[in-house]
């Protein structure tokens, strides 16, 4: 239960007054500063600043190229990334926003590559060089404040690697399935690698896997409507309901129980589901007033959303009481 509302309930059963209510916020420290702001503050502020001057320094070339020679440029980014990653090495507490500096400096240098040599390379090649070369920094600074980033690199790797081998078109046909298993096979090992059971290996924590989450949902989730309403591939919108259902199970379990996860995962198969009974509901109503098929749409996406909401309580305070923490 939340601190201040179990407070505020028991000034209400004991009818304190304004006074003495004042006085217990003051006994539970509520006035008082935050006992982790002044260590997080500092960091959140050098970790900001790193983002922005990263893509400053982006930005930066991109409104100079003309400006600049490319040997200029070139030495810019390198010598941008080598200072960083110096940096972090010689100074342990300045490792997470040096690390992500040399990150987004990685990704610049790489699209300057790019724009400069067409070297013919897919763009996902482009991307997944970029998370590979950007693995030891996340190791070394095990931080979730780079995990997260490189979680949107390696994710956009994976898309494109799609794009790539299903024509070079965000197209969804039959024959296309295998490539859309592979790319959802690679997001879940993403998310497996980045989940906090491995957080001595690697120091990644909940935001970095959360976020590899969200990207693979939004993935699988955007193939399964597109699939379902505008392509003639009806068994990817199954494979998608199949793979969240598994990725449910999964985050059900004790051992790997996440709420946000599950709770995520719970609301695309809500979509997925209700996205189906509507597709299916308009052939039948095709010819008639679609009035009844909107009820029966809003009253099943209503019940389900309950049992979703009931099915996720339930597993969370079973969780929660496992754990020997109050409800």
């Amino acid at each position: 239960m939340d601190l201040r509302l179990a407070l505020y309930e028991l000034a209400g059963t004991r009818r304190l007054g304004p006074a003495a209510a004042r006085r217990l916020e003051a006994l539970a420290g509520f006035h008082d500063e935050p006992p982790a702001l002044a260590r997080r503050l500092p960091f959140g502020v050098a970790v900001l600043a790193a983002a922005l001057g990263g893509l400053g320094l982006i930005f930066w070339i991109a409104a100079n190229w003309d400006g600049l020679g490319r040997a200029g440029r070139f030495a810019l980014l390198q010598g941008a990334v080598a200072i960083a990653c110096a940096g972090a090495w010689w100074r342990p507490a300045l490792r997470t926003p040096l690390g992500l500096l040399a990150l987004l400096g990685i990704g610049g240098l790489f699209a300057f590559f790019g724009q400069t040599y067409q070297t013919g390379a897919d763009p996902w090649q482009l991307f997944a060089l970029w998370a590979v070369l950007a693995l030891p920094l996340c190791l070394g600074a095990r931080s979730d404040a780079l995990w997260a980033p490189f979680a949107l690199v390696a994710m956009t790797a994976v898309s494109l690697w799609i794009f790539a081998h299903t024509g070079h078109r965000w197209r969804l046909e039959p024959g296309d399935l295998g490539a859309h298993l592979a790319g959802w096979a690679a997001a879940g090992a993403l998310v497996a690698a980045l989940h906090p059971a491995w957080q001595r290996l690697t120091g990644a924590g909940d935001w970095a896997m959360r976020s590899a989450l969200t990207l693979a949902l939004l993935l699988v989730c955007t193939s399964g409507l597109t699939a379902l309403f505008f392509s003639r591939s009806l068994p990817l919108h199954a494979a998608a309901i199949a793979v969240l259902a598994l990725g449910a199970a999964v985050l059900a379990r004790p051992a790997a129980f996440d709420l946000y996860g599950l709770s995520a995962i719970a609301l695309g198969l809500n979509v997925l589901l209700v996205a189906g009974l509507a597709r299916w509901l308009s052939k039948q109503f095709s010819h008639s007033d679609g009035i009844p098929a909107l009820l029966l749409i809003g009253a099943a996406a209503a019940g389900l959303l309950a049992l979703t909401v009931t099915g996720v309580l339930r597993l969370a305070r079973r969780q929660q009481a496992a754990a020997g923490e109050p409800a």
